[in-house]
This record gives C-alpha cells, sequence and structure tokens, in this order.
C-alpha cells in the first residue's frame, strides 16, 4: 500500500490550442510511465484567444488575425499535425471552419470534474474540434459532447443557457495569466514547479518522478 502523498499536477490548457492536445497525450503517457508515483491532476482553463467573441468568428478571419493569412498558417498547420500524429492523434485543420471563444468549453470540463470526468470532457472536445472540425460554438455540438461522456444533456443545456460559473472560470484564467503563464500547455507541478510546453513524456515523467521524491522527502 503506497503512504506516498499524491502530487498535485495542475494543466493549465485551452481546448482550440493544438500543443495542448499533444501535451494532453504526452503527460498521460508519462503518467503511464511512472504508475507507482500517486498523483490529483486538475485540469485548469486558459483563453488562447480572449479577444474571440463568444459567438466566434469564422476560421480564415481568424487566421488572417492572427498570422496575417490563411495561407502564411498552412506552413505552420503542418509541423502541428505531423506532431499530433506521432502520438497517436489526429488534426485535420482543414475541417475547421469556426474559431470559437471557448469559455462554455471551460465550463462542460469544470462541471465534469465534478463527477470525475475532466479529462474525458476535454478529450471528447479537443476530438471534435482538430479531428472532426466541429463546431464548438453551436450549443447543441456541447451539450452532445457532455451526453458522450456521461454527463445529463438536459442538465447542460440549461446551464449552458444560464452565466453559471462564467465569472469562476474567467476568474481562474486569469489567476494562470496573473502567475505568468502565457504559453500553453503549462504544467504545474505541486503548485510550485512550472513545465512550459508540451514536453515529451520521458521528461515529463522524470520531473513528476522528481518532485514526488522531493514533496514526500519533506513530508517525512
Amino acid at each position: 500500500m503506497s503512504t506516498l502523498k499524491p502530487l498535485k499536477i495542475d494543466i493549465v490548457s485551452d481546448v482550440v490550442c493544438p500543443w495542448c492536445y499533444i501535451g494532453k497525450r504526452r503527460i498521460e503517457n508519462a503518467l503511464a510511465l511512472v504508475p507507482d508515483v500517486p498523483v490529483e491532476v486538475r485540469w485548469r482553463p486558459f483563453f488562447l484567444n480572449s479577444w474571440v467573441p463568444r459567438e466566434g468568428i469564422s476560421r480564415d478571419e481568424y487566421l488572417t488575425a492572427k498570422f496575417g493569412s490563411v495561407e502564411a498558417y498552412k506552413g505552420i498547420a503542418g509541423r502541428v499535425v505531423a506532431a499530433a500524429g506521432e502520438e497517436g492523434l489526429t488534426y485535420r485543420p482543414e475541417l475547421v471552419k469556426r474559431q470559437p471563444n471557448t469559455i462554455d468549453c471551460h465550463r462542460l470540463i469544470h462541471w465534469a470534474e465534478a463527477q470525475g470526468k475532466a479529462a474525458e470532457m476535454k478529450q471528447r472536445l479537443m476530438e471534435l474540434y482538430f479531428r472532426d472540425g466541429g463546431d464548438l460554438t453551436d450549443v447543441n455540438v456541447l451539450v452532445q459532447a457532455a451526453a458522450d461522456v456521461g454527463l445529463n444533456a438536459d442538465d447542460v443545456r440549461r446551464r449552458l443557457a444560464t452565466d453559471e460559473d462564467v465569472a469562476l472560470i474567467s476568474g481562474q484564467a486569469q489567476e494562470a495569466s496573473d502567475k505568468g503563464i502565457s504559453g500553453v500547455p503549462t504544467f504545474v507541478f505541486a503548485q510550485k514547479y512550472a513545465v512550459s510546453g508540451a514536453q515529451p513524456a520521458e521528461q515529463l515523467a522524470r520531473a513528476i518522478r522528481q518532485v514526488s521524491g522531493e514533496i514526500n522527502a519533506q513530508a517525512q
């Protein structure tokens, strides 16, 4: 029976960030490399594009605003598509037609957390967006995604129609910014060590083992 103190891992990321999609798979692979280390993972919100309005904008408009042109993104996208593929993930940027504001996605993840399903909710939303080109500004798409991971569809639809937890999520995202987090994914170990970027699984596993050893040495 392990008497090790669990290592808290806060993962600050956004569902429309391709490196966060890749980083999620890499941290999962890292955890599989250190099965003897007890951890508590929490998914924390970040707004990669806080300027995108709640109703979203067209993908072409977004790419032009962010990268100068749709063509300019194609070169960048190729590298990310390849990196995703190496992790067994599919990213098909040509299918994405609408750029969402992600506050509702983060609300879903927060609500799923109460049922121990935050990771599944996050994965479902990312797959919809990156793999299927799903419109995350469409309430029907969000409700179906929630139902797919076992949340009550009627309950989710009702809650999405309100401002429930909007202030909470916005506050958590602001807190991450206030702490100096500007690039995601960022993995925060034991609330004191931050690793930025979608680092390789082996590197993340080393960090997990190292910090876990440290906090348990201090606890003795």
